[in-house]
């Protein structure tokens, strides 16, 4: 968890990989711990082709009943159909980059939280992004994953206003 932190978390990002990776574990974690989730980070990577997101759009009823079997990742129906229905999103839009970070004019909304208390699970933005992301055909992404994914790539910065690894705003 402190490398994830130190080096990944909360880092301005635009990588399409990346982000579709991040809004597939994000959603994995719903309901789940964080700690869950990023302990099976390779496996998912592994099973979802590297996050190659025309290889997963592409994917069949049947790929999706091999990954159900896939000890390695959460075998949730719901939360794996997911993936698959989000890369075909992810190809309609174009690009998830620009989508995301238009919201914020391509700059990260800057907090300075003092504790985990002064977090909140959701915000008016990740309600409009989620609200609009449904619309557009996604999956799994209700406002508290995609206020978790906004702070996981950056487009919002929650480190703490003490924190070593704060990003310069």
């Amino acid at each position: 968890m402190r490398e994830y932190h130190d080096a990944w978390w909360g880092r301005p990002c635009r990588d399409e990989g990346h982000l579709f990776e991040m809004l597939t574990l994000e959603g994995a974690q719903a309901g789940l711990s964080w700690a869950t989730i990023l302990h099976k980070r390779e496996n998912y990577r592994r099973a979802f082709d590297g996050w190659d997101i025309e290889r997963i759009a592409a994917y069949d009823a049947g790929r999706i009943e091999e990954l159900l079997r896939e000890p390695g990742i959460v075998r949730n129906r719901l939360k794996v159909a997911s993936v698959v229905t989000n890369a075909r999103a992810v190809l309609k839009l174009g690009s998830l980059a620009d989508f995301i970070w238009n919201y914020v004019d391509g700059e990260p909304i800057v907090n300075a939280p003092e504790s985990m208390a002064d977090l909140p699970a959701t915000t008016p933005l990740s309600d409009r992004i989620s609200k609009d992301m449904k619309k557009l055909g996604f999956s799994f992404i209700g406002s508290t994953v995609i206020y978790s994914f906004l702070q996981s790539v950056g487009v919002v910065n929650d480190h703490m206003a003490w924190c070593d690894f704060r990003p310069k705003a």
